[in-house]
């Protein structure tokens, strides 16, 4: 997640709160809306075989609606198929500053 660190910041415009993200999202301070989305994104990330209607249906109680849900899993898809192409081509990551 380092070299999306530039646009997560940006996102959460709080850098303790980056910091605990990074380290591990489960017990950072996050409201229960971000925090089903992120179980959704990994899980469709790591697991993709394992999603089954009850992890759409997480994402709804928490008050996505269907235009919400289609992006998180276009772009966790998509986020998944240029980190593979980057990886298959072996291209090298920049270093980034604390502060990036």
């Amino acid at each position: 997640m380092s070299h999306h660190r530039r646009g997560l910041r940006r996102v959460l415009r709080d850098d303790e709160l980056l910091a605990a993200v990074e380290d591990d999202f489960e017990s950072a301070a996050l409201d229960p809306r971000r925090l089903a989305m992120l179980r959704y994104a990994v899980k469709l990330t790591e697991r993709p075989a394992e999603m089954r209607a009850e992890d759409v249906q997480a994402l709804r109680r928490e008050g996505f609606g269907d235009a919400d849900i289609l992006a998180l899993a276009e772009t966790t898809a998509y986020y998944a198929y240029a980190n593979r192409v980057a990886d298959g081509l072996g291209v090298q990551l920049e270093e980034l500053d604390e502060g990036s």
